[in-house]
């Protein structure tokens, strides 16, 4: 089980995602339009599809849980 959250930018500070485990450690911390290198980082680069489309459709602030293993 892991948490995803969107973190608004401001002005010249881009929009950036979260991605915490179930302990709520942050696993991942990426730009939305580059997450290629921190998701290979943790090992999660083959959910890279699911994780940008649930984080496009989250609200600001908000936190949704996602699982990705089975």
């Amino acid at each position: 089980m892991y948490y995803l959250l969107k973190i608004k930018g401001k002005s010249q500070i881009p929009d950036y995602i979260q991605l915490r485990d179930s302990n709520f450690t942050l696993v991942a911390y990426f730009r939305q339009d580059r997450p290629e290198r921190a998701l290979i980082k943790c090992g999660l680069e083959r959910f890279q599809n699911i994780i940008l489309t649930k984080a496009e459709k989250l609200e600001y602030g908000k936190i949704e849980k996602i699982k990705l293993h089975d």
